[in-house]
């Protein structure tokens, strides 16, 4: 695979995975949109493993607590904050599981790869990022998360399976519509990102793993390390901005492009 195709889908996956603009809809389009190949499942893979660890580095002490809390879920008796947190993020994982996996053996995932259905949809759920978060009071903090708010976020997050909707955006529209401040809804909605990506790496692990060579597999830990450079930046950014700004420039990004997909698409 080429270098500089390379890069460009390690940081596009990088730079988008946590923006609420949609990695998924950027890496379809990229191919569409410039003549390039797919990059195939191995890099997707790889670039998602990138992204993976950008996310548990930044947000490493919430990992923790939830990793330390596992032990009690096991048991049954929930007693620590980690414990809740761990309880909350399997239940906001379940349904985005479900219907990953019905997606994924019913075929539907390769029908709605379409340059209209990604403009189509960068245009609605922009414009649900924009409601919600105006509507949405600013009251919760994620310490607030409750089982029912974990479970309605994991509802809104199995919509993101669509390409163009955006996992990060969907549920940061769930967390402020359900009355979370900015920077703690979108905190929940990179905690939640991390079981839906190992999830769905496994899921694309397990039907690569028998094609990987040596080639490939350079190639892999080159794109991995790039996804998680540009993933952390990516972080940083979007974190530093929710205590300052609306999400209102993210929502002008989908606009655009959404009507710009959807002038190629029908034209």
């Amino acid at each position: 695979m080429p270098l500089l195709h390379l890069l460009l889908v390690a940081v596009i996956q990088g730079l988008t995975e946590f923006l609420p603009i949609s990695s998924s809809g950027h890496l379809i389009l990229l191919p569409q949109l410039t003549g390039l190949a797919d990059q195939g499942q191995t890099i997707d893979v790889a670039v998602h493993v990138g992204t993976l660890g950008a996310v548990i580095l930044y947000f490493r002490s919430d990992v923790a607590r939830a990793l330390a809390g596992i032990p009690e879920l096991l048991r049954g008796r929930v007693q620590s904050q980690g414990g809740w947190l761990a309880l909350c993020l399997v239940i906001a994982t379940i349904p985005v599981v479900l219907l990953g996996l019905v997606i994924n053996i019913t075929g539907l995932s390769d029908m709605m790869r379409s340059t209209a259905v990604i403009g189509w949809t960068m245009l609605i759920f922009g414009v649900v990022l924009y409601w919600a978060d105006h509507a949405g009071r600013l009251e919760r903090t994620a310490d607030q998360w409750t089982l029912r708010h974990a479970l309605t976020m994991g509802l809104w997050q199995a919509v993101a399976l669509i390409p163009g909707t955006s996992r990060s955006g969907i549920t940061i529209s769930a967390a402020r519509y359900l009355g979370y401040k900015r920077h703690d809804g979108a905190r929940l909605a990179m905690l939640m990102s991390i079981p839906t990506i190992m999830a769905s790496g496994l899921l694309l692990g397990a039907e690569v793993v028998m094609d990987a060579d040596a080639t490939l597999a350079r190639d892999a830990a080159i794109g991995a390390l790039f996804a998680f450079v540009s993933a952390l930046l990516a972080l940083h950014l979007m974190m530093r901005l929710t205590r300052v700004v609306s999400f209102t420039p993210y929502v002008i990004y989908r606009v655009v492009l959404g009507i710009v997909l959807l002038a190629i698409a029908y034209t």
